[in-house]
């Protein structure tokens, strides 16, 4: 059976779970990007496509205790999320978090060297001071912004209460203000 783009996350959930591989493999192809991303946010760097695969398979093995009426999406970053803590574990030290901005637009035109120039700087600035932040305000600032989760999926997909993922992100983006100036604002 084929692939179908135009399913659903419940109905390919549903014939996953009838042992419909072509179903799973649409879950696989719509998530596997953002996994991707959120392993890499996360901490797992040159390792985040091992992470996802595991990620992945975990999923398959336990979808028939997935609760059919939550979002699948932070139920499967969840799992990204545990994979790339086990990882960082198993390493026996942090690992720095690679973030990649990829084709985020320009703010300057191509035509303005010292604008392009400007955001270069600003954007590396940035970077570096996320980098910097304590794991937790880390983890909170680049689920809520950079993968661009509500706070409510932000929690499922960390493990934490809802106003430790408010707090965390508060101290985040106030240490971020601090260091990078009032650009973020």
């Amino acid at each position: 059976m084929e692939s179908d783009p135009a399913m659903d996350d419940d109905e390919a959930i549903a014939r996953s779970l009838t042992g419909d591989l072509a179903a799973y493999e649409a879950l696989v192809t719509r998530y596997s990007a953002l996994a991707h991303r959120t392993a890499v946010m996360l901490g797992a760097g040159d390792e985040a496509q091992d992470v996802v695969q595991e990620a992945f398979v975990k999923a398959f093995r336990h979808l028939s205790g997935f609760r059919r009426d939550a979002p699948f999406r932070p139920w499967l970053l969840r799992i990204v999320a545990n994979e790339t803590h086990n990882l960082t574990r198993s390493r026996g030290r942090r690992s720095e978090l690679a973030l990649r901005l990829g084709t985020t637009a320009e703010t300057a035109a191509p035509d303005d060297p010292e604008g392009a120039a400007v955001a270069a700087d600003r954007r590396a600035r940035l970077l570096a001071a996320v980098r910097d932040l304590p794991e937790r305000e880390r983890q909170a600032v680049s689920c809520r912004y950079f993968l661009q989760l509500s706070e409510a999926e932000t929690a499922q997909v960390l493990g934490w209460p809802v106003g430790t993922v408010k707090s965390s992100t508060h101290r985040g983006l106030a240490r971020l203000r601090e260091v990078v100036g009032n650009e973020l604002a």
